[in-house]
C-alpha cells in the first residue's frame, strides 16, 4: 500500500476527529458513500483530486493544508 495514501488517510482522520464527526456523518455531509470514504481514510484508495477537494471543503481546510500534513507525516515515518 502506498505510504502517501496511508498518510492522507491519517491526516483526514485527524481533521475529521477535530470537527467531531463520525465517518458516517462526515461522508453524508460531503455527499460521499460511507464505505468509500472509510476506505480512503484507511489508505486503501487512490482518489481523484476532485474528491480530495470535496473532503478538504467538508473539513473546512485548504487542500494545501492536507498536503502539508501528508508531507509532515511522511517525514516523521522515514
Amino acid at each position: 500500500m502506498a505510504s502517501i495514501q496511508l498518510s492522507f488517510g491519517k491526516c483526514i482522520r485527524f481533521y475529521r476527529n477535530k470537527i467531531g464527526l463520525s465517518q458516517e456523518k462526515f461522508a453524508l455531509l460531503i455527499n460521499m458513500d460511507r464505505t468509500y470514504y472509510a476506505s480512503v481514510e484507511a489508505g486503501k484508495r487512490n482518489i481523484s483530486i476532485a474528491n480530495i477537494e470535496k473532503i478538504a471543503n467538508g473539513l473546512g481546510v485548504p487542500i494545501s493544508q492536507l498536503f502539508m500534513c501528508i508531507e509532515t507525516d511522511e517525514k516523521a515515518n522515514k
